[in-house]
Parts: C-alpha cells; structure tokens; sequence
C-alpha cells in the first residue's frame, strides 16, 4: 500500500466513492483533491475552535477556516447556542418570520446600509447586485476587476475565466474587466463603453490597501458616467473591519454584498445598498419596472439568521478583529524570520493583511509554482498544521500560532533541500493545479485515485447487492 493509503485509508476509500457520485468530488472546487498534496486529509470528521480532525482520526490546526467563512472558531459555543434555540421552533415557514426583521436590523446598523435582502451564498448576492444596477441603469455591461479572482458562479463572471465552456459567447461579451489601483484602466473602459457601464464590482482590497485614492476616483467616475459601484466584501467583511473594508476606507457604495464570516460558516449572505436601488426588488410603487430581485426558499432560513446575530453581536460586543489583526502580526513575523534563517525568503513569501493572509511559494528561478506550493502544504501537514491560507480566526490562540510557526520551520528546512536538489523527489505524487484551467490532463483523475477506485467500486457493489436483497 501506498504512504497515502497507509496514513490516510478512510479519506482514499471515500475519495473513490465521492467521484462517483459528486462530480469533482466535493461540492467547492477550492475544497478539492486537486488543490491539495496526495499527502493531504481528504475529508473532515469535526472542528472545534481553531483545529480539525480529519476521518483518520488525525488533529491539525486549521488556517483557511471554511474559505474564510469561519472568522470565529469552528462550533463557536454562543453561535451554536443561537442556532439551537432557533431550530426548535422550526427553521422555514410559508410566511415571513420576525427573526427576519431582526436580523436585518442588527446587519444594518452594524454595516449602515439602508436595506438589506439575505440569501444563501455569496454568488446569488453579487449576481443580485448585478441584476439591479442593470435593471436601474438600463444598461447591459458590467465591468469587474481582473485583479480579484472570484465574483460568482453565474455566467456574467464565469465566462471571463478561462472555464467558461456552456457560456454563450454573448453573454461573455457583457462583462469587461479593469485592473485594482489603476485607475487608467478605469477611465478606458468608460471611454470605450461610453453610456454603456451598468455597474463596477470589485473588493474593496485584496490585502493590498487602495492607493491615490483609489477606491473614491472609482465611485466619482461611477458616479460622472451613471454607473453603480458595488463592493464585494465576501471576504473583507468581518476581517477588515467589523463594518467592512468600506467602513475602515471610509467609502459608501451604491450596493455591497456580504457573507462568508457573516454566519461563522452557517449558510448565510446579504446584498445591501442604498433604499433607491434595492427597493425596486420590492412591494414599493416606483416609476422603474419591478426586478426579480433574489427569491430564496431558503434565504430566511431561522437558524442562519440566528448564526449571524449571535456572530454580529460577537463582533460588536468583543475585540475580534483586533485578534484577527494581532494572530496574523505574529504568525507573519514568526514564518518570516523562520523563512530567513534557512535562507528561503526570496522563494517562500507571505502576503496579504494580517487578518487575512495568504503566501506565495517561488521556484529557483523566483516563479510560483504548484510544485513548491504543494512541497509545503504537504511538509505543514506532516506536523499536523492544515494551511491552504494563512487566514486566521478568533479562535487561534498564542499557542496554536507558535505551533504552527514551528511546523512551518520544519516545512520550510525541506523547501529549501528542494530548492538545492530539486522538489520532485521530496514530494509524494503530483502537484495541486490551479482551479481556473480548461482542460483537465487526461491522466489526472487516474493519479488522483487509481488506489482507491476498486476498493470505492466494490463497497458501492455491496451496497446495491444489499438494497436488491431488501427489496426481493
């Protein structure tokens, strides 16, 4: 048996299985098998605060949280208290429940927007922003950032990527993009599409701060040409600011859109804006015709709208994001000097602000690779750190980031015999690819999962052995 069956035997049989049923094996391409080392845990039993057990029955410390979605700690105590209480008197009914109202009155005083619509993931609320500012506007084309690479799952975003396969090419015609800090590239759109823009979307920062004023030359262009301006804080909400990035850069956007640490990982997203754009998806007369807005069986879900009150009133009420801020200080300051005494800081850095950080891993010739990138995450999870990000939570204690700071040394005294001999006899398997590509190699999937499929395709035999004898 291989070092993959041998450490992680439960995770190869339920990778065999998952392809079988779940195209990618997972229901996030992030999450997938393809972006982690062979030598990674593939599926999690539980959490609990800053750690994970994996179905081996392995512990790791986290980093990543849930795709960010997780800014408090896994089963966060008085967010699981508030989903307990509200799933006792049922979770969906045929009207309105006043939790609702509730709800979206802590999310706008905390944010300051004026109306608030909530749904169930970050996609369905960007693509609402867009609908709007195109049925306000009554223009077809919408422009977002290059630089930030994720706005949605829908085809006005998709189709600029490079899978866009079963986009219609006109409709990948209606979205342009323009680059973060540049505002040149801003004004050239609006030439080249004079009358034509209904809306700029984009995050208020990556980690990188909006410079000359960036963010407030976007809005007065938005603004002088009769386009909305729409921020994305799925990620910057509840990390840079407990009001948003558009609270700690000072800026008011058309509509903005929140999610991800909104629910401490509960399935929860809100598209927020100013009363004159939003109330069109209303009940309100208006001289504009009605937008079918965002209409969820599932978006006023009573034990998700609990999950972010009781995660709001965390953030309101305790100095979270000053955790966020001092953990991510020191796990940088930590992995940095460590990067340095074995000589690998120009090859391995780390990036991004403090509450939200990221790393970049460089071959010998100083250009990011999967390999390396892979070599580590495969090294951190041999010391039992899980770390596709450097993103921490208020649940990562001085104990955790000291830990992680030491695997990470041992990780990186590797990377460095890597880069005097060569990464691919230290590494176990191919390497992670990135998510966005057209094609996928031909021989992928068989490398992927070539130990499991028999063991996969002989237990689901016995299961349909099994239903056909109960039904005899």
């Amino acid at each position: 048996m291989s070092e993959q069956g041998l450490r992680f035997p439960r995770s190869v049989r339920l990778q065999g299985r998952s392809h079988q049923l779940i195209p990618g094996g997972c229901h996030t391409y992030a999450k997938g098998e393809d972006q982690y080392p062979v030598l990674a845990p593939g599926f999690i039993e539980r959490g609990r605060g800053c750690r994970v057990w994996d179905v081996d029955g392995h512990e790791y410390i986290e980093y990543g949280m849930g795709n960010r979605a997780v800014g408090l700690g896994h089963a966060y105590p008085s967010v699981l208290s508030a989903v307990e209480a509200a799933l006792v008197g049922g979770c969906n009914f045929t009207r309105p429940a006043k939790i609702e109202v509730d709800c979206a009155e802590t999310f706008l005083e905390l944010i300051g927007a004026q109306m608030v619509k909530f749904c169930k993931d970050g996609s369905d609320a960007t693509s609402g922003a867009v609908r709007l500012a195109r049925a306000y506007t009554g223009r077809d084309l919408v422009a977002c950032c290059a630089d930030h690479p994720f706005f949605s799952t829908d085809d006005w975003f998709i189709g600029t990527t490079p899978m866009n396969a079963g986009i219609p090419e006109a409709v990948q015609k209606l979205t342009v993009t323009f680059r973060y800090n540049d505002i040149a590239s801003v004004k050239d759109l609006f030439e080249r599409y004079p009358g034509k823009l209904a809306a700029l979307i984009l995050e208020p920062s990556r980690g990188d701060d909006p410079e000359n004023g960036f963010l407030h030359e976007v809005q007065r262009l938005c603004r002088e040409n009769g386009a909305l301006l729409i921020l994305d804080e799925m990620i910057t909400g509840f990390r840079w600011h407990a009001a948003g990035a558009q609270k700690l850069y000072g800026i008011e956007p058309d509509l903005s859109t929140f999610g991800k640490a909104l629910g401490n990982g509960f399935s929860v997203s809100a598209l927020a804006g100013k009363r004159e754009y939003m109330r069109l998806g209303g009940l309100e007369q208006t001289d504009r015709p009605r937008v079918f807005l965002l209409s969820t069986t599932h978006g006023a879900e009573t034990h998700a709208l609990a999950a972010a009150i009781a995660t709001m009133q965390v953030y309101q009420n305790e100095p979270v994001i000053e955790h966020l801020y001092a953990q991510g200080t020191k796990l940088r300051e930590g992995i940095e000097q460590a990067a340095r005494q074995h000589g690998v800081d120009q090859h391995f850095k780390v990036t991004g602000r403090p509450c939200c950080l990221a790393f970049a891993t460089l071959d010998l010739d100083g250009k990011p690779s999967q390999t390396y990138r892979s070599l580590f995450l495969q090294e951190t999870i041999r010391r039992g750190v899980l770390m596709p990000s450097l993103v921490v939570s208020y649940t990562h204690d001085d104990d955790a980031v000291m830990k992680t700071i030491e695997a990470v040394d041992g990780a990186l005294a590797v990377y460095a015999r890597a880069l005097d001999s060569g990464a691919d006899h230290l590494l176990v398997g191919r390497p992670s690819r990135v998510v966005f590509r057209r094609y996928n190699s031909g021989d992928e999937r068989a490398e992927v999962i070539a130990e499991s499929s028999e063991i996969a395709r002989g237990a689901i035999e016995r299961r349909s052995e099994s239903r056909l004898a109960a039904t005899a």
